[in-house]
C-alpha cells in the first residue's frame, strides 16, 4: 500500500530543513525522556536513595537502545505515551525496571524535554535569522547610493535608495533579534516538582528533608546543562511560555511577510527581482512570466504563522488550577508547526536576500519619470537666488506641472516637465544648470549614510558576536 494514499504534512515533505524536522522527531523527544531519568536517578542515588550504580550504569548503556515498536504496543495497551516508553526501557535495562521515573510524573519527562526542544529550536532560528541579517547587510550596503522611488500610500513619494529600503527590512528583523534573545535568556526548565508541583512525592521519599528534595532539583536541572527552574510550577511549565515563543517566531513571520511583499511589488514594477533559475517555470499557460514564487510562498507560511500565537493564548488561558490534558494534543501539533514553518521561512529569506537582481536601469527610468515634479521647489528657489519673483515662478511651474502631467496621463507620454521648463525664458537662470540641479543623489538626503551608520552601529555589533555560525546558505527545497 503506497504511502502517497495518506496526508503528508508539506512542512515535512516540501519546505522545512533536516535539522528542524530532526529537533522534534521522536527519536530526539524520547533520547531526552531517557537522559532525564537517567538525571534523576543519579541524583537520587548520589542523594541517598536505594539506587545502585549498577542500575544507573545499565540505564547509561541502553540509553539508545529505542524500539519504538515495542513502545507503541504498550501505548495502545495502556493509553499513555510516558509509561509505555517506561515500559519498554525497563525491558532492555531489567535491572533498573524497578527505579525508572521514580517519585516523578509524567511532566517530569514531557515538560523538561519540550523545553529543551524549544529553547534548541530557538537556536536553529537564531542562527538562521542572523545569516538573513548578514545577506542583508550586504546587499544594503551595495545599494546604499543608489537613488529610488520612495513611496507612501503605494504613491511616488521623496526619493530614497535601494539600501536604504533594505535597512528597512534589517531593522525589522534586529528588533526581531532583540526579542528571540530575551526570551532565550529567560529559558527555564520546570524542573523536578513532582505530581502537582509541590514535591510531595520526593519529600516522602526523603523522609522529609526539604534540603535534599531542593538539592536534588538543583543536581538534575544542572545535569541537564541549565542553571534556572520554575520556582513554583503545578504539574506543567507555565503555558504562557509557549505563547512567548510563539509570539517571538510570529515576530519573524511577520518581518518576512513584509520583505516578501516589497518584493513582490518590486518585481511587478521591474526593478527587483528574487532568483529565477534556469529551467523554472514561472505559469503553466504564460510561459514568459517570472512569478515571484520564492516571496509568495514565504507570505503564505507567514500568514499561517502569524495566525498561531493565538492558539496558544487559549491554551494558557484555559489550564484549570494545576493542569488540564486539553493541551497536550494541541500543543504537539501548534509547537513544531510553529518552529517547522519559521524553519522554511528563514531558508526562503536567506536564499531570496542572497540572489536578488536589481535593475537599475530600470530604477533610474522611474526616478526620472517623478523627479521632475519632486524637484520644483529646488528650481524655484535657484531662479529666486538669482533674482526671480517667487510667486510668478511658482505659478509658472504649477502651469508647466499640470500640461506636464496630462501629457504622461492623457496621452500615455513621458514626462516632459523638464524640457518645458528648458525652453520657457522664465527659468532661464537654471537652464545651464538643470541637469545639475535634478540630479537624483542630491534628492535621497541622508540615506546612504544613514545605511551605512544603521549597519555600523547596530548590525555589526551582532554579526560579530555570531560570526562562527555565519556563512549558511538558504535551502529551497522545492
Amino acid at each position: 500500500m503506497s504511502d502517497k494514499l495518506f496526508y503528508e504534512d508539506p512542512l515535512v515533505t516540501r519546505y522545512a530543513s533536516r535539522e528542524m524536522l530532526e529537533n522534534f522527531g521522536d527519536q530526539k523527544r524520547i533520547r531526552l525522556w531517557r537522559k532525564l531519568w537517567i538525571a534523576l536517578a543519579e541524583c537520587e542515588m548520589e542523594l541517598g536513595l536505594p539506587i545502585t550504580a549498577e542500575q544507573v550504569e545499565e540505564l547509561k548503556a541502553h540509553a539508545e537502545e529505542i524500539d519504538f515498536e515495542k513502545a507503541g504496543a504498550y501505548e495502545r495497551e495502556v493509553r499513555h505515551d510516558v509509561m509505555a516508553h517506561v515500559k519498554a526501557y525497563g525491558d532492555v535495562a531489567p535491572k533498573a525496571k524497578g527505579i525508572i521515573h521514580l517519585g516523578a510524573t509524567s511532566c517530569f519527562v514531557d515538560c523538561n524535554s519540550e523545553i529543551i526542544i524549544l529553547r534548541d529550536g530557538l537556536e536553529i532560528v537564531l542562527k538562521k535569522l542572523v545569516n538573513v541579517m548578514e545577506k542583508l547587510k550586504t546587499f544594503a550596503l551595495r545599494y546604499r547610493e543608489v537613488p529610488t522611488l520612495g513611496f507612501t500610500h503605494l504613491q511616488p513619494a521623496q526619493l530614497t535608495t535601494v539600501g536604504k529600503r533594505a535597512t528597512l527590512w534589517l531593522q525589522d528583523l534586529m528588533l526581531d533579534y532583540e526579542s528571540l534573545t530575551s526570551l532565550m535568556d529567560r529559558v527555564r526548565l520546570r524542573g523536578v516538582k513532582g505530581t502537582t508541583g509541590t514535591q510531595a512525592s520526593f519529600l516522602d521519599l526523603f523522609d522529609g528533608d526539604h534540603a535534599k528534595v531542593k538539592e536534588l532539583e538543583r543536581r538534575v536541572v544542572e545535569k541537564l546543562g541549565f542553571e534556572k527552574v520554575y520556582g513554583v510550577t503545578g504539574q506543567t511549565y507555565p503555558r504562557k511560555f509557549d505563547y512567548n515563543v510563539l509570539s517571538v517566531l510570529s515576530q519573524i513571520a511577520q518581518s518576512a511577510y513584509k520583505f516578501s511583499n516589497d518584493i513582490r511589488l518590486l518585481q511587478s514594477m521591474k526593478e527587483v527581482e528574487e532568483p529565477f533559475e534556469k529551467n523554472q517555470i514561472g505559469s503553466s499557460a504564460m510561459a514568459y512570466k517570472r512569478n515571484p514564487m520564492r516571496s509568495e510562498r514565504m507570505g503564505s507560511l507567514a500568514r499561517y504563522m502569524i495566525s498561531l500565537p493565538v492558539n496558544s493564548a487559549v491554551t494558557a488561558s484555559t489550564q484549570w488550577f494545576e493542569r488540564t490534558l486539553d493541551d497536550s494534543a494541541n500543543r504537539r501539533i501548534v509547537n513544531a508547526q510553529a518552529f517547522l514553518t519559521v524553519d522554511a521561512i528563514l531558508n526562503l529569506y536567506m536564499n531570496v536576500a542572497e540572489n536578488l537582481v536589481v535593475y537599475e536601469n530600470v530604477i533610474r527610468k522611474h526616478v526620472q519619470a517623478e523627479l521632475p515634479f519632486m524637484a520644483t521647489e529646488n528650481i524655484i528657489m535657484e531662479c529666486v537666488k538669482a533674482g526671480g519673483d517667487r510667486q510668478k515662478l511658482h505659478e509658472r511651474i504649477r502651469v508647466l506641472s499640470m500640461e506636464a502631467g496630462k501629457n504622461v496621463k492623457e496621452n500615455g507620454g513621458e514626462n516632459d516637465l523638464l524640457e518645458r521648463i528648458q525652453a520657457d525664458p522664465l527659468f532661464e537662470a537654471v537652464h545651464a544648470r538643470l541637469s545639475e540641479i535634478v540630479d537624483a543623489k542630491k534628492f535621497v538626503g541622508r540615506a546612504p549614510a544613514q545605511t551605512e551608520e544603521f549597519i555600523e552601529t547596530e548590525i555589526d555589533p551582532i554579526l560579530q558576536k555570531h560570526k562562527d555560525v555565519l556563512g549558511a546558505r538558504g535551502d529551497v527545497r522545492i
